[in-house]
This record gives structure tokens, sequence and C-alpha cells, in this order.
């Protein structure tokens, strides 16, 4: 039945549907991001822990655990905490992107790139 309803919304609606999955997904990515930071916080007392007592083992354990929670921090981080959202919506919650030029196949340029975008986008506002 609730698959049947969700199937009823998205054809109903489809932006508030994906809207609805896209916050799930954003809310897994921050789960698995808060987990990993207490792993690498905990990854750091084990290693504090093994060079205080001398016992190497728990050193190199709590320096591997460190390892994993940041590599999961990253993937977290890349899927999707990384403040997409923030820039995929404006305050009105529209997509602030519809009126730039986006480049295909670029995500993020340097830093050149981005000034020389913002330099346009001043110019073009002023001869308007």
């Amino acid at each position: 039945m609730l698959h049947q309803l969700e199937q009823s919304l998205a054809a109903e609606d489809p932006d508030f549907a994906s809207t609805l999955r896209g916050s799930k997904f954003m809310a897994h990515n921050r789960r698995v991001a808060l987990l990993a930071v207490l792993g690498f916080i905990g990854g750091l007392v084990m290693l504090f822990a093994g060079a205080v007592s001398k016992m190497t083992w728990l050193g190199v354990l709590g320096f591997l655990a460190m390892l994993g929670a940041a590599y999961l921090f990253t993937i977290a981080w890349k899927r999707g905490i990384g403040g997409r959202d923030e820039v995929a919506t404006g305050p009105s919650g529209k997509s602030s992107r519809s009126g730039r030029s986006h480049r295909p196949g670029k995500q993020s340029g340097s830093f050149v790139d981005r000034m020389e975008e913002r330099w346009q986008r001043r110019r073009d506002g002023d001869e308007r």
C-alpha cells in the first residue's frame, strides 16, 4: 500500500517526490558522516592510548580506524553533504542554477575559472 502511495505521489508531483527521495539520501549521508567523525575520534583515542600504554598494536589499530573513518567521511561528503543542496536550491526552494551557464562534465572549476565566471555575470548584469 505504501508503494502504491509513493507511485501515485511520484505521478502527481514528480518534483516533490524527487525532493523527498533526495532528503532521505542526504539524511543517510549525514548519519554516515556523523558516525565517521565519531569513529575518527575513537581511533584518535585508541592511538593515544596505545602510545601512552606502549601497546603498539593498539596504536596501529587506532590509526587504521582513523583512516577508515576519514575515508567514510570523504565518501559521504562527495555523495551529498558537501553543500550541494545549498547551491542547488536558493531561499525560494527553486534551483539557483537555472539562470547560470553550467559547463557539463566539470563539477567545480579552478579559482580562476570561478572568478572569471563571476566577472562575466557582473558584466552581463551591468549591460542590461
